[in-house]
């Protein structure tokens, strides 16, 4: 992991950056990190905010050192302390360079579980609630006289309350089933950036194949004066394939420009997405205002058409078969967050080393490192988020306010082709019989493809669907003969759709969903087969590496012989703690030769 307090600079092409900007899709050059060693203090009987350990004053408080962005749960954080400290405290010092031309210090978050409260030299610049997504500030206004700077940072984070959306961080005191370790406070990394006070705020593009034309809509970071303008260029490689100056008129400038390259149909392969081919297109954007450069970003899209029709999921234009994997995204030494940056890298190469296209990132969002990955070695993802573990007008809120940040923060990501909101009923665990809780599950759908209408969405992964774009099915029946029996033709699963499914749940929910042909069908949980280890646990177990790799075929290969699937995904990809169900151990070692994986996983493909 990059420690902090050097500047550090990335490319001009935000597709060929190495992977350690934390914020993929605006780039700039120069930054600074600010992970590495923090001081760090618990505060299990709530006292820092009376006894104002915000304050520059109170270093006393911070007795201990942590290692952001490591969890102070894990071993990676130099903490390791996974009792039960719903309150975290965070304390470093910051040097802030002599701001030339009124340049304004952008304080970014990458991520931090629950609830943060962040003082500057004593002063509060932010409130934010939410564990799975970023924020920024803007803490010029704070600082004190001086280069060297106070940073505070307050997490709070319940480990035994059930209306926060925790995915799987376990609220006991041990992991148990299929629940991990929790990961409190800082998990992601936080960063720094000097910019001109007339900046890019945020960037969103889009892509008409059909008619040649690129467009997008950025934001600035303040209301641009009448001499203002905005330049911006698509690049692919080294081609210019357009460019466009407008005024700016209002922060938010929307704007369309033909690209003369796609003219051609025969052309348009050239510049799709897709994971055997992951084109991605350069964007530059600079501002200008009287003649001078006040910002200048890097990001970069992909241009892709996702859809489902007759049964298929369709990737520009055409069906596409998925092959998914279940993507926990944990380590042992370091929990939800990665052990380096290099690592979110790696773990997309194992994926398509075995053979899959895509892959579920399952209860958690991803770093959008990861993602970053996926858009440039071509990985299709499915996009989750954590869930709560029960149903209240609380939690309900919580899990609608931080969807919306998701959504936002990652619609820009080509990789992401579905969206997942709720996954077996987590959080709306009534959902057959409450009809709140169905309006939960059709409002957060429909909220949905209001935001983003270019990608899928799955009401309720699983089971229990009211409104999905694909009917997904979660079955570990271990017996091959039994899965080809259930899901061979589609008259059959039609018939089983009716009827309690596998787990003894409704796939169907609500007379609003569409169960006809035109609406795929996939496995989106199978296998979960474990063979090693004493005291671990999997869906099915095995005693031998052979019986191993004969069980693993022998599903595969009758998954694949059900036509009427549009897809699958298997469950899962590594070890996790005692769930040791993956094809990877936790150490992300293979239990059998990629090569063997592969096979396994693609049969003839």
């Amino acid at each position: 992991m990059v420690q902090g307090g050097e500047i550090l600079m990335v490319p001009i092409y935000a597709s060929q950056q190495d992977g350690s900007y934390p914020r993929p899709l605006l780039v700039r050059e120069a930054w600074t990190s600010l992970d590495g060693p923090w001081l760090f203090a618990f505060d299990d009987d709530d006292k820092g905010l009376s006894e104002h350990w915000f304050s520059p004053e109170k270093s006393a408080m911070f007795s201990r050192e942590i290692i952001v962005p490591f969890p102070p749960e894990s071993i990676a954080s130099g903490i390791a302390d996974t009792g039960n400290h719903p309150i975290v405290w965070y304390r470093r010092e910051i040097d802030v360079p002599d701001r030339d031309c009124g340049e304004r210090a952008m304080l970014h978050f990458g991520a931090v579980d629950q609830d943060a409260r962040v003082w500057v030299d004593g002063s509060l610049v932010v409130e934010h609630q939410g564990g799975q997504t970023g924020f920024s500030v803007d803490i010029t206004d704070s600082l004190e006289i001086g280069t060297s700077h106070c940073v505070v940072v307050r997490a709070v984070d319940g480990s035994h309350d059930p209306e926060i959306p925790r995915g799987k961080q376990d609220w006991r005191s041990e992991p148990h089933a299929v629940w991990y370790q929790r990961s409190t406070g800082i998990w992601r990394s936080v960063w720094m950036e000097m910019v001109n006070p007339q900046h890019v705020a945020s960037v969103q593009w889009e892509a008409d194949i059909r008619s040649a034309a690129f467009g997008g809509t950025v934001e600035l970071s303040r209301q641009p004066r009448a001499t203002t303008a905005i330049h911006v260029a698509f690049t692919l490689a080294d081609e210019l394939l357009a460019e466009a100056s407008i005024a700016a008129t209002d922060k938010s400038i929307t704007f369309n420009v033909t690209v003369g390259a796609l003219a051609n149909a025969e052309e348009r392969a050239r510049f799709v997405w897709c994971p055997e081919s992951p084109v991605l297109i350069d964007v530059s954007v600079s501002i200008e205002e009287e003649g001078t450069e006040t910002d200048r970003i890097a990001s970069y899209f992909g241009a892709r058409e996702i859809d489902a029709q007759a049964g298929a999921f369709m990737l520009n234009g055409l069906p596409y078969y998925v092959r998914a994997v279940l993507e926990q995204g944990y380590w042992d030494a370091s929990h939800f967050t990665a052990p380096d940056f290099t690592e979110y890298r790696r773990e997309v190469e194992r994926i398509k080393a075995c053979g899959f296209n895509a892959a579920r990132v399952h209860q958690k969002v991803e770093d959008p490192r990861f993602v970053y990955w996926a858009d440039r070695l071509g990985l299709m993802l499915w996009a989750e988020t954590a869930a709560t573990y029960r149903y209240s007008e609380k939690a309900a809120t919580r899990l609608v306010r931080e969807w919306i940040e998701v959504l936002k923060h990652y619609c820009g990501y080509p990789s992401v082709v579905t969206w997942v909101p709720l996954n077996e009923s987590w959080g709306v665990p009534d959902l057959a019989v409450s009809r709140q809780q169905r309006e939960l599950a059709q409002s957060l759908t429909s909220l949905t493809r209001a935001l983003d209408p270019s990608r899928l969405v799955i009401s309720n992964d699983g089971w229990e669907h009211v409104d999905s774009d694909i009917l997904t099915i979660h079955d570990y029946c271990s017996r091959p003969e039994e899965l080809v029996k259930r899901y061979h033709a589609r008259a059959v699963i039609d018939e089983s759709i009716r009827k309690l499914g596998p787990a003894g749940r409704l796939v169907v929910v609500c007379e609003g969903q569409d169960t006809s042909d035109s609406v795929p069908v996939m496995l989106t949980e199978f296998g979960g087969v474990a063979y090693q280890g004493d005291g671990t646990w999997g869906y099915t177990t095995v005693d031998s590496v052979d019986a191993y790799q004969e069980r693993l075929a022998q599903l595969f290969e009758a998954v694949r012989a059900c036509d009427a699937l549009a897809g699958f995904c298997y469950t899962q990809l590594s070890d996790t703690l005692q769930e040791s169900n993956g094809l990877l151990t936790s150490f992300r070692e293979p239990k059998l030769p990629f090569e063997s994986i592969r096979r396994i996983v693609g049969g003839n493909y």
